[in-house]
């Protein structure tokens, strides 16, 4: 009898024993993969040479990287980007118009700052790397980033005229009038999105010509 207790007190202990370490070690896991997020204008270490890259986010912020080894979690406004989808600017006959029925909004954001407008441009003029695989599965597209095509400058006038004007180091932005007007609309329609903004003119001149 008192063998037969004895087994049940140690079978009991192994049990729970085992229960404590297991959820130990459940709660240490949920610990371990848990990811704090950084304040407003907290840095966050991207140089895995000097420490954890993977232990900040920027959630509700933007990140923006200051430099190789680190970056800085900012306060975002929302933007949007304007890209192409021939699936959506095509006529009656299904031949593709190369008009702005085919530009899609996707919303973004960019640190606040006092150029929000050649911010926004230049984000778009990234091109492809800031269209997720479902939007590329979309069909949302662009022919951005172009080689060596850059904005130099964003100048907003009295009256709402905004000039941009660029560098072209390799005549990108000649060639073909239809892909040309659909280059020239997304980067209208980005531009136009700001209630300042009436009109849109680019130099030099000779940009986007067929």
């Amino acid at each position: 009898m008192a063998r037969k207790i004895l087994i049940l007190v140690i079978i009991l202990f192994f049990v729970i024993f085992g229960g404590i370490f297991y959820f130990q070690q459940k709660n240490f896991k949920k610990e371990s993969k848990e990811i704090f997020c950084a304040k407003e204008g907290e840095k966050v270490n991207r140089n895995p040479l000097i420490g954890p890259t993977d232990q900040k986010c920027c959630e509700g912020l933007v990140e923006v990287r200051e430099s190789r080894s680190y970056s800085v979690c900012k306060k975002g406004q929302k933007v949007l980007l304007y890209y192409y989808n021939s699936e959506k600017d095509k006529d009656e006959t299904g031949n593709i118009k190369c008009s702005r029925d085919g530009l899609v909004a996707i919303e973004r954001q960019i640190p606040v700052s006092q150029t929000p407008i050649k911010d926004t441009i230049e984000l778009l003029l990234k091109g492809k790397e800031n269209l997720t695989e479902k939007e590329l599965s979309q069909g949302i597209t662009t022919e951005f980033p172009l080689d060596g095509f850059e904005l130099k400058s964003a100048n907003l006038k009295e009256d709402g005229t905004l000039i941009l004007e660029f560098s072209d180091l390799f005549n990108k932005t000649v060639g073909g009038a239809c892909r040309i007007s659909i280059l020239w609309s997304q980067i209208e329609a980005t531009a136009k999105q700001f209630p300042q903004v009436k009109k849109v003119e680019f130099l030099p001149e000779e940009l986007f010509q067929p």
